[in-house]
């Protein structure tokens, strides 16, 4: 059920006249969660108990986690959760990758697995959620926030239909709290809800889509193309990507907003970034602080050695490029920017400067400076077309994650 189907305009105008007609916002978890259930099995109906299995492992996994003071207990809920939600991801996404890695290896000795390979279908989002329940488990497990007791709303946390198929990755602390009260729909809320969700069919529809029908023909070429043509097609995929992408977290984000719940932004004009730290602060934001908080940051981040930081840069880039598919393409994409990121280090304050040197640089540093004025005046800066921009977002108040007492 794509957001760009009149599948998906019919199913959340139906779920949407229900969610107004309920005034307790428990019916309306309730509605949330079964739409949810209904979005995701139309996709295939066969992985909803894997949804279902996940949820249950993360949601018992926390409560003891969060009940016992004994460390090595708690750790071992925590080992249990890591290790399922890992095994899941690990076979469903990348069993056949690395299976077909290892017979390419022992093809040359005359050896094979082939007969291993499984036809795996990879159930939609599964990458999204098992990073989002890992989240929560892990910082239940830091006493960053306690477990969360009601089922039902960690069930609506996980399996949300809005960001479920491509992000945000949301944290518990900032999505789950908003389904444990009630939510105000606001008026300023409904009007850039809207435009999020228009702004985002346009990418989709009007740039990505056309896009695409240029990078596929370059890269689907069964002849050599010129170097011109390769050149348009890698332009075309830059904004292919980057318009279908940010597109669908744009209406995610609307059509959250609509229903009074709010969505990080995820996507910060990546392309005028001035550096590859700057850039990854912009694109992918959800993905890029997940792996800073929970991978980078536990391997060490920055506080040993200049080599222990570029091998933790390199291995959490690594990881992140293989998050993306199961194919080396991506390990080498990842390997790609973590030596950027490096080479960031190494040249310092240096490699900003030599970024800034042409008109074009000189151009997008105006634009970044303008960008954290903005940001210092608290306005928003979300991609809404211009008449918009001066509106000032009045995002719901979200109840406190504290226990009562």
């Amino acid at each position: 059920m794509l957001f760009n189907s009149w599948t998906f305009v019919v199913f959340f105008a139906v779920v949407y006249v229900c969610y107004l007609a309920f005034r307790d916002f428990r019916w309306q978890n309730v509605l949330l969660l079964v739409a949810s259930y209904y979005f995701y099995a139309a996709w295939d109906p066969r992985f909803l108990l894997l949804l279902l299995s996940s949820t249950v492992l993360d949601y018992v996994c926390a409560l003891q986690i969060d009940r016992s003071e004994n460390t090595r207990i708690r750790r071992t809920y925590l080992v249990a959760s890591v290790v399922g939600n890992l095994s899941l991801l690990g076979f469903f996404k990348y069993y056949n990758f690395f299976l077909d890695s290892l017979d390419a290896l022992l093809t040359p000795a005359g050896l094979s697995v082939r007969a291993l390979h499984l036809d795996i279908v990879l159930p939609v989002g599964i990458s999204f959620y098992t990073f989002q329940e890992m989240s929560y488990t892990i910082d239940v497990y830091r006493r960053e926030m306690p477990a969360v007791r009601s089922f039902r709303d960690f069930a609506l946390f996980v399996a949300f239909f809005p960001h479920m198929v491509a992000g945000p990755i949301m944290r518990a602390s900032k999505l789950l709290v908003q389904f444990m009260g009630p939510r105000t729909i606001t008026r300023d809320g409904v009007i850039t809800g809207c435009w999020l969700i228009l702004w985002g069919l346009w990418k989709k529809v009007v740039i990505a889509d056309n896009m695409a029908m240029i990078a596929d023909d370059v890269f689907g070429a069964s002849a050599s193309v010129s170097w011109m043509h390769a050149y348009l097609g890698v332009i075309a995929f830059a904004f292919q990507i980057y318009a279908d992408f940010s597109a669908y977290s744009d209406i995610a984000r609307g059509v959250s907003r609509l229903l009074g719940i709010e969505l990080m932004q995820n996507f910060d004009l990546p392309y005028f970034a001035t550096s590859p730290s700057d850039f990854w602060r912009r694109w992918h934001i959800s993905l890029s602080t997940w792996l800073r908080d929970y991978l980078y940051v536990p391997l060490g981040g920055n506080r040993g050695t200049h080599l222990q930081t570029y091998r933790n840069l390199m291995v959490t880039m690594l990881l992140g490029g293989i998050w993306h598919g199961a194919a080396w393409n991506y390990a080498w994409w990842g390997g790609y920017h973590g030596l950027l990121l490096v080479g960031q280090r190494l040249g310092g304050e240096s490699w900003a400067a030599a970024l800034t040197q042409t008109r074009w640089r000189r151009i997008v540093g105006d634009r970044s400076r303008w960008h954290r004025a903005v940001r210092r005046t608290g306005r928003s800066t979300e991609p809404l077309p211009p008449l918009w921009r001066r509106r000032r977002d009045s995002a719901p108040p979200l109840p406190s994650c504290r226990r009562p007492g």
